[in-house]
């Protein structure tokens, strides 16, 4: 196998409590990582020179500072692989939209060339790479929707039933270290358990939760700081909350709301006015890696 390609899945933060902040700067979190049937294809080819290269990438990023180049040359550096290889990203998701695009593409970067240079290391030391090059990454390593904690990187697989969304991106950018030190971002949340959550039996690690009862009881932090912070975030909420609850994915600047079948997902999305970008997308437990050699 000298040629790989793989689906880099989108992501929802269905949720996202700051409990508060480290003694390292960073803060403590619980979020719920809902992975989407939509996302980019990255495109993998060994290459014998070792060099690695970017043919494609995001718009407007450096190869050099693209998260899929960086976590090709770390796993070079940590598995020894004496083969480089050509990277080609088809971008579907927004950069900079919250929906994990960078870290998704990362992560398919690192399970693809494990596999095309047969490097053999294991998932858990693939997530603690991913790890190195951002909080978010290692969920898309593991490739299944979870319970976080930590900054994000401690991870319980869950189940959520099915469901639709419609996401919404409106054009603005948002700086999520702006926001985490933002004065008015509250940092107290109580945390919570996940047990609270959880409906029947666990099929295997795989945890069941009432998507209902989660989404009562919980919210985005993040949210009044960003709305206030950047109007046309704050002005696609006021559209899409006349049709159904709207939340900040992350820092944003992605909203979404849930819908119990495409169809009605849809009907909003054809209402939608031009100056936001949408997309109806299904909820998935575990993402289908396979994207054709």
């Amino acid at each position: 196998m000298s040629r790989l390609a793989l689906n880099a899945p989108a992501k929802l933060n269905l949720f996202l409590h700051v409990l508060g902040r480290r003694r390292d700067g960073y803060h403590e979190l619980q979020t719920l990582f809902q992975l989407l049937d939509f996302g980019d294809r990255v495109e993998l080819e060994s290459r014998a020179d070792g060099q690695i290269r970017r043919r494609k990438g995001p718009p407007g990023v450096a190869a050099d500072a693209d998260l899929a180049v960086r976590a090709a040359r770390l796993l070079k550096a940590a598995g020894g692989a004496a083969d480089g290889c050509d990277i080609v990203i088809d971008k579907r998701i927004p950069v900079g939209s919250g929906l994990g695009g960078g870290s998704s593409d990362a992560a398919a970067v690192l399970v693809g060339l494990n596999a095309l240079w047969k490097l053999g290391l294991s998932g858990e030391r693939l997530g603690q790479l991913g790890f190195e090059l951002g909080a978010d990454v290692p969920v898309f390593v593991r490739g299944h929707s979870a319970w976080a904690e930590g900054v994000g990187e401690k991870l319980r697989p869950v189940s959520l039933g099915d469901r639709w969304y419609l996401v919404l991106t409106p054009k603005c950018e948002v700086s999520t270290a702006a926001i985490f030190g933002a004065p008015a971002l509250t940092r107290n949340s109580p945390a919570l358990t996940i047990d609270r959550f959880i409906r029947g039996p666990a099929s295997g690690r795989v945890r069941k939760l009432d998507f209902g009862a989660l989404w009562r009881a919980t919210r985005n932090d993040c949210e009044p700081v960003v709305r206030k912070a950047c109007a046309p975030v704050d002005a696609a909420f006021n559209w899409l909350e006349s049709y159904a609850e709207a939340r900040l994915t992350g820092t944003g600047a992605s909203i979404f709301a849930p819908f119990p079948s495409a169809e009605e997902a849809t009907r909003v999305l054809n209402r939608l006015p031009g100056e936001f970008r949408g997309i109806v997308a299904r909820g998935v437990d575990q993402v289908s890696r396979a994207g054709g050699e």
